[in-house]
């Protein structure tokens, strides 16, 4: 209808809360698609915290999942090293992928954990920490250039090209373009070793890298504490 969506921020019981991926009850974070799925649910579901556990979990922590609460699934991928032997007798190590799914509940569906999971409280404004954000993108040894209008990651030469910081809306902005490029930048062949040849001939190919690199991003922004928007960009 020409007029952009309202969007609920994910943390919506503790809006000025710190912005996080999930994690799992032991602090450990949740990373590929599990962030989705379970930043999927909280704004589905209205759960202000970020933490996951399973009932077993729960169980062991003392507390106890609510009469009528339904659990969210998350996966586990891994592999395993197989030996077969061949007719002639030779050994060959196959690596068996493998995907397990589990449930698991926020700690907003569970009683009896006497507050040792609740979320902290208002942290210092994003804005303030962009310095560590900084800190962590120059650490990683990219080669990042400014000036100009365009954003890029140049894959033959491996360098990023970066408008100048004023030429953005606010420093988060910065950041979340900055770490989309630098997802790119991930994808060199001494580094991940994403497939990129077919980038600007093929059009599902380009669809499938700029989707890493803005997952990336999310997922960067909020590792970083960085929120550059609630809403939707027209694009």
């Amino acid at each position: 209808q020409g007029v952009r969506p309202w969007t609920k921020p994910w943390t919506t019981g503790h809006a000025t809360a710190e912005v996080s991926r999930p994690l799992r009850h032991n602090g450990q974070p949740y990373s590929g698609i599990n962030v989705l799925l379970l930043w999927s649910q909280a704004i589905a579901r209205g759960f202000a915290s970020s933490r996951w556990m399973t009932f077993r979990q729960s169980i062991e922590l003392g507390g106890a999942v609510r009469k009528g609460e339904t659990g969210t699934t998350v996966v586990f991928a891994s592999s395993f090293i197989r030996t077969e032997t061949t007719e002639t007798g030779t050994e060959i190590e196959q690596d068996i992928p493998f995907l397990k799914a589990y449930t698991v509940f926020n700690t907003d569906q569970i009683a009896g954990l006497d507050g040792h999971f609740d979320d902290v409280a208002p942290v210092e404004d994003p804005m303030g920490r962009i310095g560590d954000a900084g800190r962590f993108l120059a650490n990683t040894g990219a080669l990042i250039r400014h000036g100009g209008s365009a954003a890029y990651y140049a894959a033959q030469r491996d360098y990023i090209q970066m408008p100048c910081l004023d030429a953005f809306r606010d420093d988060a902005a910065y950041v979340a373009v900055l770490s989309h490029e630098m997802t790119h930048w991930t994808g060199a062949a001494r580094r991940l070793d994403r497939d990129l040849s077919r980038y600007a001939k093929d059009r599902s190919e380009r669809a499938r890298e700029e989707l890493i690199a803005e997952l990336g991003s999310a997922f960067l922004c909020a590792d970083l504490g960085i929120v550059p928007e609630l809403e939707p960009r027209p694009d």
